[in-house]
Parts: structure tokens; sequence; C-alpha cells
């Protein structure tokens, strides 16, 4: 069995492929689209993250494909329905980088609150803004997820770590996550409303995809911070704009764009934002982990037939 890896893992999967007994692994992370469709008929199972897109083309291609596994959570970069149909199984790592997901949205909320990049900037520029750059308390703010999911849970966990009442928001609660933790589990609406803090932990599809809009974002308390380190999309850009600027938003921080690389945006304009380069799953531990993940999932199913974590359980 041959396996691709079209997008760069971590050495640590790469190592499991080629020690998996039957399994022939080709390392190739700088393919343009013709020529991955070019040899893509050749492989068993592909590997990626968000760079390769695995479209209804590609599968077309794809004459042997039996597995595709997704090194992270997304999967917007995969026709799923193109893949079903044609019997090829789609797989995810959905716990190997978490953690370092919901850590890097408690660091947003930090850094915009206390203006820390702003105060480097300025410092670096010689300058002593001290006067400019008065940031508040997160202790007591009401903290609003959208999404209670793997990296929502572990937000909220942490936020309450630092003493701040969370709220969320989801269609799909998981009931004895809000349980032990305590969360009070409120309508879209009433989160916007109440919360001094929102951040977002949901999947990027065709009910969440410009949630964050300008009707959206007016519902918002005024002078509360939206964090997005999910999926780009999901916060309208231009929209947001506009509500940092008129000053109904205080703050915001995203580090996933709806293009990306995004370029220049206006927000890059404002002082009341700050971003990041999708930098959420971007650890060496979740990149170990994923990594790992990927290529037992993958090497299983190829081996034995088993799954794990099969977006489109019917093909298997």
């Amino acid at each position: 069995m041959k396996v691709l890896i079209s997008d760069p893992l971590s050495d640590v999967g790469i190592e499991i492929f080629q020690n998996a007994p039957g399994i022939e692994v080709d390392v190739k992370t700088d393919l343009s689209v013709s020529e991955l469709e070019e040899i893509i008929g050749d492989y068993h199972a592909l590997s990626i993250r968000s760079k390769t897109k695995v479209t209804a083309d590609l599968i077309s291609k794809a004459g042997n494909l039996k597995v595709v596994g997704r090194a992270g959570i997304g999967l917007d970069n995969v026709d799923i329905p193109a893949a079903t149909k044609a019997e090829i199984a789609v797989m995810n790592t959905p716990f190997g980088n978490t953690i370092t997901t919901a850590e890097h949205a408690i660091a947003m909320i930090m850094a915009l609150t206390r203006n820390i990049p702003r105060a480097t900037a300025t410092m670096k520029d010689g300058k002593w803004e001290k006067k400019n750059l008065k940031g508040r308390e997160i202790f007591n703010k009401t903290l609003g997820l959208v999404g209670i999911g793997n990296i929502g849970s572990i937000v909220a966990d942490r936020a309450m770590g630092l003493r701040m009442k969370v709220i969320a928001c989801d269609p799909y609660p998981d009931l004895k996550t809000i349980e032990t933790l305590g969360i009070r589990v409120v309508s879209f609406d009433e989160l916007l409303a109440e919360s001094d803090y929102i951040t977002i932990h949901t999947p990027k599809n065709d009910e969440t995809t410009h949630l964050f809009n300008k009707e959206t974002l007016s519902k918002m308390k005024q002078g509360a911070m939206l964090i997005n380190c999910a999926r780009g999309g999901i916060v309208k850009e231009d929209d947001l704009y506009e509500a940092l600027k008129s000053g109904h938003i205080a703050g915001a921080a995203l580090d996933v764009f709806e293009t990306e690389p995004p370029g220049k945006l206006n927000l890059m304009e404002l002082d009341n934002f700050i971003c990041s380069c999708h930098l959420g799953a971007s650890t060496h531990e979740a990149q170990d982990n994923v990594a790992r993940d990927v290529a037992n999932q993958i090497v299983e199913y190829l081996q034995t037939g088993n799954a794990s974590n099969i977006v489109n359980p019917s093909t298997c």
C-alpha cells in the first residue's frame, strides 16, 4: 500500500509510516495542483493538513485512493460528499491539538485585554505610552463560548481557573461536559448580549459562515471583545472592521482569516485589533500529536480496515 504525504508532517508521523509492514510512503510537500493530480492515482492513502485541497477533480483522478487523513481537525479543504461518493474514507485527528488551540485562545484574550502587542511595538519604536495602554482585568468577566466541544470545553476550564464566568451556546451541547464544568447554556442572542468576551470554537459550514456579521456584531455587548481561533470566514471581516472602528466592540483578535494569507486588510490599521498567522495548533507538542494520530489511523485502516475518527462512516 502506498501513502502520499502532501503537506508537512512531523517526523514522528513519517517514521510510523516508514516502519509499518506493507506500507510504502512518499513525502512530496511542494506539489502543484496539476502535479498532484498526475500522481494521485498511484496512492492508496493521502495524508494532508490544510494546504492540500482534496477537490472533486482530484478525487476523480484518485482511482486507488482508499483514505484521506487530516493531521488536524478542520476538513473544509476536503470535498467530503465527493469522497463519500467515491467510497474514500475521510478521517481527522480531533484531539491532538485541542489543548494547544485552547491555550492560544486564552493567550489572545490576555494579549488583547492588556494591549501587549501595542506595548511591545511602541517600546521597540522608542516610545513609553503607559497612559495610553491601560487595560482591564478579566476577573469576574463573562466569557461566551460559541461551541462547547473538545476545544471550547478546555477554554472554559482554563477561563474558570482565571475566575471568569462562562456561558455557552451550542446546537448539540455535551450535557455531561456542561454539568461537570458548571457552564450555563444560553441562546446565541443571549450570549451576544451578556458576554464581555466571545471566543469561537465551531466548524465553518453553511450555518456558521459569516455568523458574526453587521447584524450580530451590533447585538454584542457594548465594549465586548471577540476572539476567533477556529476557522476564517465565520467572522465577516469588513463588518468587524466597522464595529471596531465605531468603538461598539472594544477589541478583536483573529488567528484565522477568510483568505489565508490575508494580504493587507483594513483591520490591520486599527489599534484595537490584534492577529496571528493561524498559529492555534502550531506547537511542537500538537504537531507531534496530530502526526502520530493520523499516521496510526491511516496505517490501521489500510492494514485492518478498522476506522478511527471517520467523518463519512458510510464508506467503511
